[in-house]
This record gives C-alpha cells, structure tokens and sequence, in this order.
C-alpha cells in the first residue's frame, strides 16, 4: 500500500475511532434510563395457588380445618397472596359451597328410577348464601355456551340440573367464587386473579367481572391461566379481543404478571400482545411447579430434604435478584407416599424454604434490597430524548464493525462504515427492533474481536523492541494493555444495553439473539487474524501457509489436541446460553461462589479466559510469541463480558459487579500463574546445566 494511502487509511481509522468514543459517551444516558428504571420496583410477593390448596384438603380427613391451618400457617410464612382461578362446578364443590351428582347418583339420592337415556348433571347448593350468590353465576356461565337448565329441589334444599354430563360439565369456566373470595379477603389476604381465554370474550362481560375483582375485591394483578390469554383465539379475532382486554385492566388499574419462559413447556399464546397492549403495565413471574415441589414430599432423608429446601431457596433468591422476578407462585399436590401407606404434601418444606431462618428465601431477599408486598410494574416511560441519542449508539456499532472488517481488508473502511449507515437507515425504516438486534449482535463481536486483534497486533510490534527485562515494567505494561482490551470489549456492552434498553427485554417479550455466535465468532475471527493477517504477509504468502498447514504431516499429538479442542470447544457452546447444562460439582461450586459473594463471577472469565489473557500478554513481553494463542484463547474471557450484558433480563448493577468479580479474581489468579511461570522459569535457567551434564 503507498504511503499516502497508509497514512489517508490511519487517519481515517484514527477519525472512527473518534467517533466510537464520543458515540459511546452519548450513549450513556440511555443506559442510565434503564439503570433508573429497574430500581422504580421493588415489591415482591409471594402468591400461593388457591386451588391447590382445595385439592391437598380433599387427601385430609376435616378439609375446611385442614385449609384454615394451612391459611394460618401461609400469614406466618409471609405468604401475603393467594390464586384464584375462575371457578369450576368441581371447585366449588371442593369449597363445600355445593354438591354435585350424575343422574345416576340423583335417582339413587331421591330413590327413584333413572332415565336410560339421561346423563345430565345435578347441582345441589350447600345453602341459601351459596345459592344467592352462586346460581346467576353458573346460569349466566352455561347459558353463554346455550345449554339447557331447569330447577331441582332436594330436602328443601334448591339445586339446578344441567343437561350436560357432570364429567364435561364440571370442566366449564365460571366466575371466580365471591365467596371463597371474601372469606380470603377477610382473613388478610391479597388477590391475584388467573383468567384464561377458555370462555367466549365478551367485553361488557369482561368489565363487568373486572370492575367486580377491583372494586369489590382489591385485585392488582392477573395471571394468565391455560394455554392463552383473555380474547385469545384461533379465528382471527384474537387481536383485536386482546386488545380490548388490555384497555378493559388499564381502564381498573391491573397489571399483567408474565410467567418465565422456562416455567412454561410452550409460550401462551398472546401474552406478549396483550402487554403491548396494556402499554407494558407488567412484571415476571417465577413458578414453583408441582413437579419441582413434588421433590419435598419424596422419602428422603432429612440431610437431602434440608439440601432440596436450599435449592429452591436459592432459587427464589436468584430470580429475584438476577431475573427482575417480582411474583412468586408456588404450586403443590398431595402425592402418594407408598413408605408411609399415605398421601404426603410438600407445604411445610416450602415454608421452610420462604421464611424460618437466615437462609430462607425471604430473608435473604429483603436483605437485598427488596419489599415483600404486592408486586408493581416497572415505571417504563422513556424520554423523548431517547429517540435522538439511539442514532448514536447505532453510528458507534456501525463504526466498529466497518473497523473490524478493515483489520482484514483495510480499504474497504470508508465503503463498509458509509454503506453500514445507509443499511441501518432503510433497516430502521422496515423494523426498529430488526435494526437493533442485529447491531448488537455485530457490534458484540466486533469489540470482542478487535479488543484482541489490538492486543494481539501491540505484542507483535513490542516484540520488535528490545525486550522489558523488569518484572515491574512488564507487569506495569500487562496491566495497561489488559486494561485497553477490556475497555474496546466494554463498547460493545455499551452499545448492546444502549440499543436494547426497552422494556420489552427486561420482560423477556424480546431477547438478545445470536448468544452463541458472540461467544464463539470473535475466538475464530482472532485466530484467521493471528495466523493470517497478524505478520503482514503477502497474499501469496498467505496462501503458501495455508497450504503449508493443510499439507503437513500428522502426528498423534496433533490429533489428541484436535480431540481435546474439539470437546473444549463443544463444552464451552453448551455452557453458553439458557440451554447450557451444568455438572453437579459445577454447580455447587456456583452456589458457593454466590452464597460466599452474593453474585457470582463467571466461571469462563475468572478461571479461563481473563487469568490467560494475562498470562500471554505477560509471556510475550518477554519475547515469547508463541503466548499469543494464550491471548487468543482470552477472547473466551471477553465474549462472556460482554454476553454478561446480553442477559437483558438481569439488573443493569448484577451484571457489573459480575463482570467486575470477574476481571478482579481473573487478575489475582493471572498474578499466581506470573509468580509460578517466574518460579519455574528461574528454577530451569539455574539447573538446567546439570541436566546437560
């Protein structure tokens, strides 16, 4: 390349990495919002499900003295809210508010033939309270599906017949039970309705139950319940329907509780649309399923129960502090329990687990900062200056990326950067969020890998200098450089939080897309670098080296290296992501790194990728280039720095003093490793003449 060329092509990259700064520091306010924002909650509640409650009292001998125990017990534990569901004629009858008979059981009841060609179901109500409060609500639930009722007397006692059969008919949706409604209510209890799109939308209908719910009952919060949300369905109508649902909790000040995706086996359908619609009045929600709490009613032993009740207090205590959770909902059954010949359940574990000592759940909880009392929305109303400062952090991300390209092919800076501002304006056109999603992904990747390529290319040049022979100089200069690498790793992160600071990510609704490639691409983008780019080779030199690689002998180290790489390499993928799996011993280590810290560093920076990169930088100051791959593997270390920020679901502060931990103890263990490669290195320079001897 002419001279005039090189020095037209530095001061170009000199301008946009100008830009990058000054784009970055523009960004900061947008960061600082979503900061702001995540501390504008801070209420948890702790919810337990209703029903299941009813069907645990069903396995008891005194079910009504069963629940009022358990109702106690619940107030003690700082249980503060209770599910209920809309009511079923089968819930009711566990409520002991009616009884329920197939035309079988009615002729038998009142001793009289039965019909043949009768299957119908028999209503009995316990009481006149029971059936002044209950029977509009069943007659308005099956007249809406047009079936066919008539009144029934027993002893004195009124009932219903309902020309449907009582395994079907007991599965219809109704009303919530005002009753079992007012007698929680009284007894201290906050409501948190669960509706499903099982039953016709009508919308005066709907208004009229949520006036009911807020006026009469104080209800806050709805979960949805089944498959799909309130106006949801299949025959096209389902937007508009969930937008009228939206309008109708907006109109009586509820708030939409949106279940963790990976408490769900599928997504329910329409949830994400009714929040849009309820301008994102919302907040999430973890679950305690009856699967996950059937593992606290098993026949252990007492030590495996004690370290069951800490999981899932553990896991009580991460949602909250690293997941934005502010509901929990806990689910229980009663469960055969063959050693004892009886039916077990596991709610005095998940007391134990919420609020019994300085390990519970709730404790720790309130120790991080947190309320218990009824969870609140996120208070998301972004400035209008958003809109203008967003262009900036999309110019940074363009420049960066066009740098990174130009590391390979240095004439295509200008086109690729101009080019890349065009495409982001034709992009935001057709789809904001298409826009942001895919910068974020290229400019997480981009600083990533140019953060090593800059170190990789300051080692190459020191190299051609006389070496530094104090260890102060070089740790001094191992320090900087380190330092540098980070900060061109860190403008990625900024970028990424600056352009995806909607709430739309903190409520899962949107996520960070392409975890994998950002952990894996800048570690082969740096390698083509280090291995093709890094000696300024000619093109036909390059192409004599690969050749030279693709045509060397093979020998048994190199393919147990190849094997050792390869299932690294597979390892480091599945421990990436929200898919990854963990090993036993990895995980208790975790839960000791975050009972010990309060957040945990993570492991692929603090004992891989940062205490390596150090290392190499270190060992190649003292003229030993073959370290270079040691700073190539480092980019494992700055992938998970900036995939730290990814997790857009995590409090903004949790994520930096886990990137923080993890800079500071990968520093401590590279200076371990400096110490002992010193050691080793001396102790080999002092006797290896005996061994020549």
């Amino acid at each position: 390349m002419p001279e005039k060329d090189m020095q037209r092509k530095s001061k170009l990259t000199t301008i946009l990495w100008g830009l990058v700064i000054v784009c970055m520091l523009v960004s900061l306010p947008l960061i600082y919002e979503r900061y702001h924002m995540e501390g504008t909650a801070k209420n948890v509640e702790v919810v337990f499900d209703y029903r299941d409650l009813l069907d645990i009292s069903m396995y008891r001998t005194n079910p009504s003295q069963f629940i009022n125990t358990q109702l106690d017990e619940m107030k003690k534990t700082k249980i503060t809210s209770l599910a209920v569901y809309e009511s079923t004629l089968n819930e009711l009858m566990e409520s002991g508010r009616i009884a329920l008979y197939s035309s079988h059981d009615a002729a038998a009841l009142a001793q009289r033939a039965m019909v043949p060609s009768e299957n119908f179901t028999y209503v009995l109500f316990k009481d006149k309270e029971s059936q002044a409060q209950l029977q509009n609500i069943i007659q308005d639930a099956f007249s809406r599906l047009k079936i066919k009722m008539q009144p029934w007397t027993f002893n004195n006692q009124q009932g219903l017949i309902i020309e449907l059969p009582l395994d079907e008919a007991s599965l219809k949706p109704m009303d919530p039970d005002p009753i079992t409604m007012q007698m929680l209510i009284d007894r201290g209890f906050h409501l948190v309705i669960r509706l499903s799109n099982r039953r016709p939308f009508v919308s005066a209908d709907m208004d009229k139950l949520l006036t009911q719910l807020a006026d009469q009952f104080a209800v806050k919060s709805m979960i949805v319940d089944g498959d799909g949300a309130p106006g949801y369905s299949e025959d096209g109508s389902a937007t508009k329907n969930i937008e009228e649902m939206g309008r109708l909790m907006l109109k009586h000040h509820m708030s939409l509780a949106i279940i963790e995706p990976l408490n769900l086996k599928v997504p329910q359908k329409g949830v994400n649309t009714l929040a849009k619609a309820m301008n994102y009045q919302a907040f999430r929600l973890h679950s305690l399923s009856e699967q996950d709490s059937d593992k606290l009613s098993e026949s252990i032993t007492n030590k495996e129960l004690n370290g069951r009740i800490r999981d899932i207090s553990d896991r009580f205590v991460l949602a909250v502090k690293e997941r934005n959770i502010r509901m929990i909902l806990l689910n229980a059954r009663a469960n055969k329990n063959l050693g004892k010949a009886s039916y077990a359940d596991p709610l005095e574990p998940i007391y134990r687990s919420l609020k019994y000592n300085a390990d519970s759940a709730l404790y720790r909880i309130q120790n991080a900062g947190y309320k218990l009392g009824e969870a609140e929305p996120f208070n998301y109303n972004p400035p209008a200056w958003e809109k203008v400062l967003k262009p900036f952090a999309v110019a940074g991300s363009v420049a960066l990326i066009a740098l990174l390209i130009a590391a390979f092919f240095p004439t295509l800076l200008l086109p690729v950067f101009v080019i890349g501002l065009l495409g982001s304006g034709g992009l935001y056109v057709l789809s904001p969020s298409g826009l942001y999603q895919s910068l974020a992904l290229g400019v997480g990747v981009s600083a990533v890998s140019l953060a090593i390529i800059k170190a990789i290319q300051t080692l190459r040049s020191k190299a051609e200098k006389p070496m530094l022979h104090s260890v102060l100089s070089r740790l001094i200069f191992t320090a900087v450089l380190f330092a540098r690498t980070v900060v061109i790793s860190g403008f990625g992160a900024i970028f990424i939080v600056s352009m995806l600071n909607e709430i739309t990510y903190n409520l899962v609704i949107q996520q960070f897309k392409g975890v994998n490639v950002l952990a894996f691409a800048p570690l082969l983008l740096a390698a083509l670098y280090l291995l093709f780019y890094s000696e300024k080779l000619t093109l036909k030199q390059k192409a004599l080296k690969l050749k030279r690689m693709l045509t060397s002998s093979i020998s048994v180290i190199w393919i147990v290296s190849a094997i050792i790489i390869l299932g690294v390499s597979y390892y480091y993928l599945s421990r990436t992501g929200n898919g990854g799996t963990a090993s036993s011993l990895e995980l208790t280590f975790r839960s000791f790194l975050e009972n010990t810290l309060k957040v945990r560093p993570r492991t692929k920076e603090f004992l891989i990728g940062n205490p390596l990169l150090i290392l190499g930088i270190y060992l190649c100051l003292k003229h030993r280039l073959q370290a270079l791959y040691l700073v190539l593997i480092g980019a494992i270390g700055q992938a998970s720095i900036v995939g730290t920020f990814t997790h857009l679901h995590t409090p903004l502060q949790i994520s930096i003093i886990r990137a923080f931990y993890g800079l500071f103890f990968g520093a401590l263990i590279a200076l371990v490793l400096i110490v002992i490669w010193e050691i080793c290195a001396r102790g080999w320079n002092k006797w290896t003449h005996l061994l020549r001897e």
